[in-house]
């Protein structure tokens, strides 16, 4: 671990099991890193993701307690919607954004057919091949640019496996059943493995889910020598679904329309990507790394919607499609240098990031899921590249630790319009984003450290708005302004912080309707805390808040306020490792009441609290029987809901909630295998 992030503060929260013939203890670590670069920085380890039966895998947002809301629209089979800070980042491309990466592979996509920095792709990796998973606050890493406005999800795989043949089987109600298959040859010099991840479910709706879901996945990873290494990935996936969409709550409500139940025979969708990517990396004597990576990524997407029914078209319905063709690739070089002037220790980080979309994205009126009119079609070709630059000091024995950044950005926006809608055209934007941080320790004795960060962070448009509105705003920028503190005794861990988010103008173009949508200028602010009390050696409790004091549009009146996104969020853990054989974990996610519409306050969104528990037991050396239930107080809440205009057969148009259910009570048995350990 580099030198500046010798203020840690580790939470141990679990661990896993131990075997019956020879007893091996893991670990399931938070790491709260108070450094110079951010006031918290969360990571979760492979362990936490190894003991987890995952059901959906949309649940990985579930585990990272990082005041981090996600939710359905469809069941399982799209991309959840994300909401953080107050803010509703629908997909997570707007509202700043929430940037995903998996091992430096952009996941937010550019001018989606189904929405700005959409997510989609997360559908295609594994959860027990990651090794590791950062949660980052806010914009303060130089490395990371479009979509970091409220924060990075860095995913990071593993190389190898610790067995040479491992697998997992589970099954549950609602017809789900997942198989997990890998092997992991024990080669010299190499880490490797080749591993197929296969699920189906129904779900528990009244027409049936049928979410399949194939990945498949490979790594081979040389040692060249003892300072060069080299990687090659691949990864391919599908998934297909059938959904229900958001149904009207006064339909449900009044008994006309079942909770489960759906309202177009055609809602759901299909996708399809693959992904090669390389990495090289490379030490030299002076103890400067070398980062090295590039990726190419194919997918193809279609989604089948209706979320207003009959409101345009009495007879036909309002039913659409949104497709998806694309191909992307990019690259990043790295460079971190530690260096030392006097008494003053220092990391040096620069580097260089490119990445391309050209895709071809149309939106369809469809009956089933037959085309029937072309509304838009066109292709794009967004085109971003980026330099930065970070170094961090450390004074008086790290008691003052003192950093600073820039990074510019610059895109490029085409657009070639393939359906006579007047969408042609092309434009270049760039900017400057700033980063400045300060740690501070007032007594080694004291295990006490308080921190101040700023960065900017910047979020792109959806290139089609760009191109229709010239003179328009291009690069929508977030000023994330953050002051905490953390605290750490053997056995009591603290990290609290006060946040201050003000948005810029954001222009950004709806995809359901084809219209375009001017948000902010806005401001955010509130305060967090996190903790972790050890309460014997085997019993852990962990748990955290954020709290969102006031979410508004500046220089409205009357006052206008962010809605759709919670101002209470919430997040718990009691968790026993390692007793006689035993691991398990009971877990509590939890959102307040919301606001639905800017200006009416009583439109408000029901909040939740919802319990789950999950239960290991080693059988014997290389077989673990594991047990979960999701939901376990069988709570039944809304996963979404927004408030919009909407017409069923025989009424009159009129705006109302609408909402996604979320699955009740689900049972889950799985078996572990472990063959050949290396």
């Amino acid at each position: 671990m580099p030198f500046w992030l010798n203020r840690s503060i580790l939470l141990i929260l679990a661990a896993t099991c131990t075997t019956a013939q020879q007893p091996q203890k893991h670990y399931e670590k938070i790491v709260v890193t108070a450094s110079p670069i951010e006031p918290v920085i969360d990571r979760r380890n492979q362990e936490v993701f190894e003991r987890t039966l995952f059901g959906r895998d949309d649940q990985v947002f579930h585990l990272l307690d990082a005041g981090i809301n996600a939710g359905q629209h469809e069941g399982g089979g799209k991309s959840v919607e994300i909401r953080r800070f107050g803010y509703n980042l629908d997909h997570g491309g707007v509202n700043g954004g929430l940037k995903v990466l998996v091992d430096d592979v952009p996941q937010n996509q550019t001018t989606q057919g189904h929405g700005q920095g959409y997510l989609g792709s997360l559908k295609g990796f594994t959860p027990e091949l990651i090794k590791e998973v950062n949660v980052h606050n806010g914009p303060f890493r130089a490395e990371y640019g479009d979509f970091s406005g409220l924060g990075v999800v860095h995913i990071l795989l593993r190389e190898s496996l610790p067995g040479q043949f491992t697998a997992r089987i589970q099954g549950g109600n609602f017809g789900a059943r997942r198989g997990f298959f890998a092997w992991s040859p024990d080669w010299p010099r190499s880490d490797a493995f080749l591993a197929y991840d296969g699920s189906l479910t129904d779900g528990p709706f009244v027409k049936p889910l049928g979410y399949r879901r194939d990945n498949l996945s490979a790594n081979l990873t040389r040692r060249l020598t003892d300072t060069r290494s080299l990687g090659l990935r691949l990864s391919a996936a599908g998934n297909d679904f059938h959904s229900s969409g958001q149904l009207p709550l006064d339909e449900v409500e009044a008994g006309r329309l079942d909770r489960f139940g759906s309202l177009d025979p055609g809602d759901g969708g299909r996708a399809r990507t693959a992904t090669v990517a390389g990495y090289y990396r490379l030490e030299t004597s002076s103890q400067a790394v070398w980062k090295l990576d590039a990726f190419l990524s194919r997918s193809l997407f279609d989604l089948y919607s209706n979320f207003t029914f009959f409101l345009n078209d009495p007879v036909n319905g309002d039913a659409f499609q949104q497709h998806d063709s694309r191909l992307q690739q990019g690259a990043n070089l790295q460079y971190l240098r530690p260096h030392r002037h006097s008494r003053i220790q220092g990391l040096l980080t620069t580097g260089a990031n490119f990445h391309g979309n050209q895709n071809t994205v149309g939106l369809y009126s469809r009956q089933f899921r037959n085309p029937t009119s072309i509304e838009t079609l066109a292709h794009a070709n967004v085109t971003n590249g980026a330099g930065y630059l970070q170094d961090n000091l450390s004074f008086f024995s790290g008691r003052l630790q003192a950093g600073a950044g820039i990074r510019y950005d610059i895109f490029r926006f085409a657009v070639r319009d393939l359906a006579g809608t007047d969408f042609t055209g092309a434009s270049y934007s760039g900017r400057f984003q700033p980063k400045f941080n300060l740690g501070f320790m007032p007594s080694l004795r004291l295990p006490l450290t308080l921190h101040l960060n700023y960065g900017r962070g910047i979020s792109s448009l959806d290139a089609r708005g760009v191109v229709s509105s010239p003179g328009q705003r291009h690069l929508a920028t977030t000023g994330f302004s953050q002051a905490g503190l953390s605290y750490n005794l053997r056995r009591l861990s603290v990290v609290a912080d006060l946040f201050f988010i003000d948005r810029s103008n954001e222009l950004v173009y709806i995809p359901d309707d084809g219209s375009l949508e001017l948000l902010g200028p806005s401001r955010a602010y509130g305060y967090e805390v996190k903790t972790s009390l050890q309460l014997t050696r085997s019993l852990s409790l962990n748990g955290g808040f954020t709290r969102v004091m006031n979410a508004f549009y500046r220089g409205t009146a009357p006052r206008e306020y962010v809605d759709r996104a919670p101002h209470f969020t919430a997040n718990g853990g009691l968790t026993l490792s390692a007793w006689k054989g035993w691991s398990g974990s009971l877990r509590m996610r939890a959102i307040n009441s919301y606001r639905l519409d800017p200006l009416h306050a009583g439109l408000r969104a029901a909040g939740h609290t919802v319990w789950d528990f999950g239960a290991s037991r080693s059988i014997r050396r290389g077989l673990d029987l594991q047990f979960a239930l999701d939901n376990l107080l069988n709570r039944a809440y809304w996963e979404t809901q927004n408030y919009f205009e909407s017409r069923l057969p025989g009424q009159m148009p009129f705006s109302r909630i609408h909402a996604t259910p979320a699955y009740p009570v689900n049972v889950t048995i799985g078996l572990a295998f472990r063959f050949r350990g290396k």
